[in-house]
């Protein structure tokens, strides 16, 4: 069983012969081929590489074109700043959308129009090609709630759930509208699975996330499952009060950051939701030793059950010693769901 097969038959509530690894890599893979991040985060090639080289040496069960939130924004015309081997910044005191009205005058930008979105579905294709089957490739786009902070500004977002209720509703639409269509062009390029990241939405409280943020989170899942696609969500940060609501989304996959214990997400999303997480990244990945990692995976396996898969709460940090993150592997390999 490789590992596209493990992970497509655990999701299907199917036997596999271990427990699936999918833990999030950016900074870490580029370091893998001493690829400085500007690179990584600019170029398919690097991307590529990188993802293929840590997949490889740490028998991960895919691999993804993540790299950073900036892409779509940056084709609709935001400031992005860029670093040599830092991830790029968009610059949120110049945000595309700081005038409200430019929301009727902003057109979807196209996919394959030659921007960094564009890398992206060229990204999928290479590693179509390069896996051959072997490894689950995830796509990754945004979600309307953290999409919505990069082009309006995260505290001017945050104000406009009040101020301007219909402008919010304006504004994902145009979101969700842009992402089926970034989607597309990634599942025809390759793709088993997309990655949904929605960091934003654990901004916000329970009432503002089932009235504003749910909806469309609800119809962008909707959305890519109608092109054929799998989902799997990732929500940053402390998402405890917002956890049922995640659960009824219907995602085949979804990501626990460390604020939010596994057994909670467990009791409000039913036995059936398949739970990733929520290894701390960096007081127990990073600064812990292997031990502390096997032994914080166990619990995590236990409170999750049989529906889990191992990663941590976010993504691998840069820095993180190398046995560390081989304890996961020995950890996945050694244990049936």
């Amino acid at each position: 069983m490789n590992g596209r097969e493990r992970v497509l038959a655990h999701l299907a509530g199917q036997p596999v012969d271990h427990l699936p690894l999918m833990p999030i890599t950016m900074m870490f893979a580029a370091d893998q081929i001493g690829a400085r991040y500007g690179d990584y985060a600019r170029d398919h090639r690097v991307l590529v590489e990188a993802q293929l080289r840590t997949a490889e040496r740490f028998a991960f069960d895919y691999v993804s074109v993540i790299s950073d939130p900036a892409r779509e924004a940056a084709d609709c015309g935001a400031r992005i700043e860029f670093f040599a081997d830092q991830p790029p910044a968009i610059v949120e005191t110049e945000a595309r959308l700081a005038d409200k009205t430019e929301l009727a005058r902003l057109q979807v930008p196209d996919p394959l129009g030659g921007g960094r979105m564009t890398d992206r579905v060229r990204g999928v294709a290479l590693l179509k090609e390069r896996v051959r089957g072997d490894k689950l490739i995830e796509g990754w786009i945004e979600g309307p709630c953290a999409e919505a902070a990069d082009l309006r500004g995260i505290n001017t977002l945050m104000l406009d759930f009040f101020d301007d209720p219909p402008f919010v509703r304006d504004l994902f639409d145009f979101v969700v509208e842009m992402e089926l269509r970034f989607a597309r062009a990634q599942v025809e390029a390759g793709i088993d699975l997309m990655g949904v990241g929605d960091a934003a939405a654990s901004l916000v409280g329970p009432d503002l996330y089932e009235e504003f943020v749910w909806p469309y989170e609800k119809k962008l899942v909707d959305g890519l499952h109608a092109l054929g696609t799998k989902v799997r969500l990732h929500i940053c940060g402390n998402t405890r009060r917002i956890l049922a609501g995640m659960g009824r989304l219907g995602c085949d996959l979804v990501d626990l950051d460390y604020p939010a214990p596994l057994s909670e997400g467990r009791a409000a999303m039913g036995p059936n939701q398949v739970l990733l997480g929520n290894l701390n990244p960096v007081k127990v990945l990073k600064e812990g030793t292997p031990e502390q990692v096997r032994a914080a995976l166990v619990e995590c396996h236990r409170q999750a059950g049989s529906r889990y898969i191992v990663g941590a709460g976010c993504e691998i940090p840069r820095g993180t010693p190398a046995a560390n993150v081989e304890a996961m592997t020995r950890y996945a390999q050694a244990h049936a769901p």
